[in-house]
């Protein structure tokens, strides 16, 4: 990631967005106070002027969930469900090359529009086909694990 980018910028272009070092143990503990024993308690946001907001329900959730991610080390993108994706957004929310990508689309697997020369993908059309690839590779996975069963399998571990 160019560090000349504003963490800011990097959430507008939709970059994956990680917390390192000290960011990182500070959200740890945000993340252990939004799940606490007071976790469903009304939360507010203060203000440099000491105006406070309260926090809608849907936000908290999103903060708990963006902070327990994060406090993992994992990376976070945040994407409008309507947004339309360049190639490479898409084939790196699929963690797939981009040439990949290129050729789902141009095989009619994954819809998308085109724009001049550029395609573009919906992110709602990405996600529906992610997860019917997602439950196509568990039904694969859960079959040679059955078929492994059937054979005989691995020796067990002593």
């Amino acid at each position: 990631m160019n560090s000349t980018v504003s963490m800011e910028e990097q959430v507008r272009r939709m970059n994956p967005l990680f917390a390192r070092g000290e960011q990182r143990k500070r959200i740890s503990e945000l993340h252990r106070l939004l799940v606490g024993p007071t976790a469903r308690k009304q939360y507010q946001l203060v203000g440099p002027d000491g105006q406070t907001v309260p926090i809608p329900e849907s936000i908290f959730y999103l903060l708990e969930r963006l902070t327990e991610v994060l406090a993992k080390g994992d990376a976070v993108t945040v994407v409008p469900v309507a947004k339309k994706l360049t190639t490479q957004q898409a084939a790196n929310i699929l963690n797939v090359s981009r040439q990949y990508l290129i050729r789902l689309l141009d095989d009619g697997q994954i819809p998308f529009t085109k724009t001049g020369t550029h395609r573009r993908i919906r992110f709602d059309d990405l996600m529906k086909y992610k997860k019917i690839r997602d439950a196509q590779r568990s039904e694969a996975l859960a079959e040679l694990s059955s078929l492994s069963q059937q054979f005989g399998g691995y020796d067990e571990i002593p």
